[in-house]
């Protein structure tokens, strides 16, 4: 998180728990945040509030001491267990993959280095598909997504690009696991939770433990889910359940000391390049953050100050991220946004209310709530599953539609508009849209599946 550098001095701790409170009153009143806010000064809590429920069956509320799954966040710690075995000299940066894990399919996967994985230039995409969906909870494990990406293209030459990849991220613990004959969860363990004396970070058999928080999205019709079905055991790539104090903890080592990552391992990573510049830029700062459906967790760091801001939320991404840089902007004397309601629910209100051509034009404002990684495409195609979902397929048609308007180029756009025709009874259409989200992507399963069955 690149901010803009500012002077403003830091509210006072008064000023700081006034404002905080009332930002996060806007999203409670909207009905899309529950969880907890962390503020902490050199790794003292200077602001610390539960919000909401745990459990909306139960009425359990979040406290100080609820967990939370923290995503993509425990990518840190793997990232943290392969310096220190290239430190011990179990393994190099610029080893190959196929060193530790062999049997794929794509020969560029020989390619593939280590230092590839770590900074997500693998060319590894997504294992979320429904390989790795239809796996039992149980047998979602390295070895068996392992499996999985052996089978996958890469999609592009290792070190000629960049995208977040967290199929690498399952690889890496496939080589930790390699090299030290252990598992992936007791490297963790050895290395950084018992040396930080950590108590509430648990890395396995999940399923129950207590003070669990339930996570929670709506549907664009404002339907409460669980998001229980999203749920699987935690992997090198994310799932661990945390409070924030332990989060901070954890970071407050990971940024500051020397404890999990010597002085030497810090100057050759860019990370901690950019990190040490961050001291000499009074506000700015530098973000983690993870999530899923109905959860979202984030940091954001201010080197300078060293203020941490830590926001877990069990309600959908990416609320936990937008109050945190909203309390960012507090702390650098600005005023934080007002909340607007999710980018799919608030497509969707706008198409009810005002039809398709208003949404055209006012795409880009009715779906600020959104995360800014993910691309806009996936929006729409949320607000027509939505509809095929309650049996309204001529109206998915027609979002579907003005998707593939917006985003011509995205193959899974005219998939997506396939299948609306097809629940709609005309195959002719299904057949003419699966075959030119064919032409931009050849190797789009679902599409070459529906072609192949609409053809015979």
């Amino acid at each position: 998180c690149r901010a803009q550098k500012t002077s403003s001095p830091a509210p006072g701790a008064k000023n700081l728990e006034r404002q905080t409170d009332a930002l996060v009153q806007q999203y409670l009143d909207l009905d899309i945040f529950s969880g907890v806010v962390l503020v902490a000064e050199k790794g003292q809590p200077i602001y610390h509030k539960p919000f909401g429920l745990a459990n909306r069956e139960t009425g359990e509320k979040n406290t100080l001491n609820t967990l939370f799954n923290i995503g993509s966040m425990n990518k840190t710690f793997t990232g943290i267990v392969i310096r220190q075995l290239a430190k011990e000299g179990k393994l190099g940066l610029d080893d190959k993959l196929t060193d530790y894990v062999n049997g794929f399919k794509d020969p560029n996967v020989g390619k593939v280095t280590i230092h590839h994985l770590l900074e997500h230039q693998s060319g590894f995409g997504d294992y979320h598909g429904p390989a790795f969906f239809d796996l039992p909870s149980e047998q979602k494990t390295i070895a068996n997504i392992t499996n999985i990406l052996r089978q996958m293209p890469l999609e592009f030459e290792p070190g000629a690009d960049q995208m977040y990849s967290n199929a690498g991220f399952v690889l890496l613990g496939a080589i930790i696991e390699k090299v030290t004959g252990k598992s992936y969860a007791e490297n963790v363990r050895e290395r950084i939770i018992r040396p930080l004396d950590l108590k509430n970070i648990y890395l396995e058999n999940t399923a129950t433990l207590p003070n669990q928080s339930v996570g929670y999205l709506k549907t664009i019709f404002g339907e409460l889910e669980d998001n229980r079905p999203f749920n699987s055991p935690p992997k090198p790539d994310g799932g661990f359940w945390a409070t924030t104090a332990d989060i901070l903890a954890f970071y407050q080592a990971y940024f500051y000391t020397n404890q999990l990552l010597d002085a030497t391992t810090k100057a050759g990573m860019e990370y901690f390049t950019f990190f040490e510049e961050l001291k000499g830029m009074d506000g700015k700062a530098t973000a983690m953050a993870g999530g899923f459906n109905g959860a979202n967790t984030v940091i954001f760091e201010i080197p300078s100050r060293q203020i941490s801001i830590l926001v877990f939320a069990n309600m959908d991404e990416p609320v936990a991220e937008q109050i945190g840089s909203g309390i960012l902007k507090i702390i650098r004397g600005e005023e934080p946004p007002a909340p607007t309601l999710p980018a799919a629910r608030n497509v969707w209100q706008a198409w009810d209310q005002h039809g398709k051509e208003y949404v055209k034009t006012h795409f880009e404002e009715l779906t600020i709530n959104f995360h800014p990684q993910d691309p806009k495409d996936l929006i729409l195609n949320q607000v027509g599953y939505g509809l095929l979902s309650h049996d309204r397929p001529g109206e998915a048609v027609e979002v579907f539609v003005l998707n593939t308007e917006l985003f011509p180029q995205v193959a899974n756009c005219w998939d997506s508009l396939g299948e609306a025709w097809l629940k709609k009874g005309d195959k002719k259409k299904a057949l003419e849209m699966y075959k030119k989200a064919l032409s931009i992507d050849p190797m789009l399963p679902s599409a070459r599946e529906m072609v192949k069955e609409l053809e015979k």
